[in-house]
């Protein structure tokens, strides 16, 4: 199914949006160039919460509403709410490179990308990227690793799935989690050029934003695409499922290219459409 949805903008006027999360009637998302963390309500009243000193990548949410935004190099986790910014945990001693997106599960776990490598990222890279996890009470440890520039992570409701994007290897890598957080290897899915943010729906489906496809791709549990919504002239960084039956598709994409991304030129802009197929998990 290809052209048939009609996408809505909703926000309008970012640098380069990402970390899409859905949240007591808001969507909550950073400006990586902008540093800022901002929500939109669906009627598309933006608000700006908080600034930074670092690069935001990546937010989840705790079970007790907090929110927690990820900055990349400086590899700290903050945690966000009644309009303050505390320390939540330091990942320098553990991370090996840049941090780049992360997601909390349902049981407070935050789940973090380590790309091995600091930015802009060396030619001859590799498959040293980690996945870092980090749990409710503090500690620390590596999950996964040989992985190929991981990006957007998603989880699922039972808390027993976890898939990343890998940009370098042009596919998903789909994980078991074990009931101490080990993750075990499964499978790889699909073929896209340059996956960036993706988030899972209630058919274990997930949708994957194509950077370099300029497409948002949703791929079905058996490995095979369903659907594709394009965004002719835009790269598709992130997506999530949000909205009041989770039944809408929230969109970033940006007006860039790789090589204006390394000169900071970038327009961003957050679309939306319907979807049959609720979210499900976390994002």
């Amino acid at each position: 199914m290809s052209g048939e949805r009609t996408l809505k903008r909703l926000l309008e006027g970012g640098r380069y949006f990402e970390a899409p999360r859905w949240h007591n009637d808001r969507l909550w998302l950073v400006d990586t160039m902008a540093r800022t963390l901002l929500s939109v309500t669906l009627a598309g009243k933006c608000e700006q919460h908080a600034t930074f000193d670092d690069t935001p990548c990546g937010t989840g949410f705790l079970p007790d509403g907090r929110l927690i935004v990820l900055t990349m190099n400086r590899k700290q986790l903050w945690a966000y709410r009644d309009s303050k910014l505390l320390p939540y945990a330091d990942l320098s001693s553990i991370a090996s490179g840049a941090l780049d997106d992360m997601i909390v599960d349902g049981l407070g776990r935050a789940w973090v990308g380590d790309l091995g490598f600091d930015m802009p990222p060396p030619p001859d890279r590799g498959a040293i990227g980690r996945i870092i996890l980090v749990t409710p009470d503090g500690q620390m440890r590596v999950a996964a690793d040989g992985l190929s520039f991981p990006n957007g992570i998603a989880v699922s409701p039972d808390n027993c799935r976890l898939v990343v994007a890998e940009m370098d290897r042009a596919c998903l890598a789909d994980y078991d989690i074990g009931g101490d957080g080990a993750l075990t290897f499964r499978r790889r899915l699909g073929s896209f050029k340059d996956p960036d943010g993706i988030c899972l729906d209630a058919d274990g489906a997930v949708w994957v934003a194509s950077f370099n496809e300029d497409a948002f791709i949703r791929l079905g549990r058996d490995g095979h695409e369903q659907e594709r919504l394009p965004v002719p002239g835009k790269r598709a960084i992130a997506c999530t499922l949000g909205g009041r039956h989770r039944q809408t598709l929230f969109c970033l994409s940006a007006e860039t290219s790789p090589e204006e991304l390394r000169q900071r030129k970038s327009t961003a802009d957050v679309d939306t459409v319907e979807v049959e197929i609720p979210g499900a998990g976390y994002p």
